[in-house]
């Protein structure tokens, strides 16, 4: 078994996977010594009913995702000798989204957010395995997620809140205060819904309610 592969079998017990990854250059901003950027996230389906039953679900502390993040990416960059990276605890943040595309399997869509060539607009990151030795990497799919499909995404929000032009946040949290917004609060945004790789992928609405709930949160 190869290296990616093997660091790939780890992570499925804990419903992670590899999502991409890429050799930094110097303009990368890497960590010192990085020759391996790995990025990790979900496995669908079951990974939301597999860290909502963990620990940091239970003891009444604030961000048990992230806590269990850290413990669980933390723990095997220590096995591989690496370091763990993650997208929170900012700031200042890590390029996060600059190293998805780097990977080659991750792309800007037509309404702004990211796209996966397996996850579709419901990619997420959880973290990133910043590892000293040079693993080969699987070759990324020939073309990006969005060419050829029919983009349903860009007609889906109902307040036109996602365009190329970028996420008017504003524009969201409004709807998402009424009881149109509803729907978007409890099962997730309509946009990232429609995209035709979001819907083989697994999320389930329990999940997306949640993040979409400490989004909407934290609004004005």
């Amino acid at each position: 078994m190869n290296q990616y592969h093997d660091i790939d079998t780890r992570l499925a017990p804990h419903r992670l996977c590899i999502l991409g990854g890429f050799h930094p250059g110097p303009d990368d901003t890497a960590p010192a010594g990085c020759r391996t950027l790995l990025m990790i996230g979900p496995v669908e389906p079951g990974y939301w009913a597999h860290v909502t039953a963990q620990p940091e679900f239970a003891d009444g502390k604030p961000d048990p995702v992230d806590r269990w993040s850290r413990r669980i990416i933390g723990r095997l960059a220590c096995d591989l000798g690496g370091k763990a990276i993650f997208p929170f605890g900012g700031p200042p943040y890590q390029p996060f989204i600059t190293w998805a595309q780097r990977t080659g399997r991750t792309s800007a869509s037509p309404v702004s957010l990211l796209v996966h060539d397996t996850a579709g607009l419901m990619v997420s990151f959880r973290g990133a395995l910043a590892l000293k030795s040079h693993i080969a990497l699987p070759a990324p799919a020939a073309s990006a997620p969005c060419i050829d499909c029919a983009a349903p995404c860009q007609t889906a929000c109902p307040v036109n809140a996602l365009t190329p032009q970028g996420y008017d946040t504003d524009a969201c949290h409004s709807h998402l205060r009424t009881k149109a917004g509803s729907d978007c609060l409890e099962r997730g945004c309509r946009a990232r819904r429609a995209c035709p790789l979001s819907q083989s992928y697994g999320r389930t609405d329990a999940q997306s309610a949640y993040h979409m709930a400490q989004f909407h949160r934290g609004s004005p």
